[in-house]
């Protein structure tokens, strides 16, 4: 069960500590959100600040784009130290070569769907990617309410899915919602303010793995 804290809750004004008390608090990966202001509508940061944090941090870097663009940013993605890019299956471009110009650059793969989407879109990429993202809020901004009834998503795609593709939900993560996502088939949960502006990020972290275990 991999907790992969969302920097887009992290405070900006101490980011290199926040980084630090998330990897000393055990989590598995970094989810870094970046936003274009057009696919969805909010602005976060690009690839300046990721190449600013990777030398200061060794995690996992799980970079999920929500851009309308994707293919336009892969190479800079790479020179800027994503180890895995997640695009929207609703962005422009063939999602197919999207997946392998990341492939080419030597990135792992991720393809997303928003809530409103048909998961059966992906049929087609499930052998390709190395992970599939279901959104349970509409992305672009944190703090939402999680959605359960996506659950049946997770669901649909664990009984689909390569043994070994890693199955991430992203949105209103937390003590109280990331049971019904792991019994769903979720293995890889993003969370931002259940751990980030906590008074123990490994606390949170370790409570957030335990439900999930728990519930499989």
């Amino acid at each position: 069960m991999l907790i992969s804290p969302s920097m887009l809750s992290a405070d900006f004004a101490r980011l290199k500590e926040e980084l630090d008390r998330v990897k000393q608090g055990g989590a598995d990966w970094l989810h870094i959100d970046v936003m274009d202001g057009h696919f969805v509508p909010n602005i976060s940061f690009g690839m300046p600040v990721i190449k600013c944090i990777r030398p200061v941090c060794d995690l996992f870097f799980d970079v999920h784009i929500m851009i309308s663009q994707p293919q336009k940013y892969i190479t800079d993605l790479k020179k800027s130290g994503a180890d895995l890019v997640t695009f929207h299956v609703e962005a422009e471009g063939d999602p197919a070569e999207t997946i392998r110009m990341i492939h080419a650059e030597g990135m792992k793969a991720g393809i997303s769907v928003k809530p409103g989407t048909p998961v059966e879109v992906l049929a087609p990429y499930l052998d390709e990617v190395e992970l599939v993202l279901v959104m349970t809020v509409e992305p672009g901004f944190g703090g939402q309410s999680f959605m359960e009834d996506m659950m049946p998503k997770l669901a649909w795609l664990r009984q689909r899915c390569r043994p070994g593709t890693v199955l991430q939900v992203d949105g209103g993560i937390n003590r109280k919602t990331i049971a019904a996502a792991a019994a769903a088939g979720a293995n890889c949960f993003v969370a931002g303010s259940a751990v980030f502006g906590r008074e123990d990020y490994g606390a949170e972290i370790t409570a957030l793995r335990e439900l999930a275990k728990a519930a499989v």
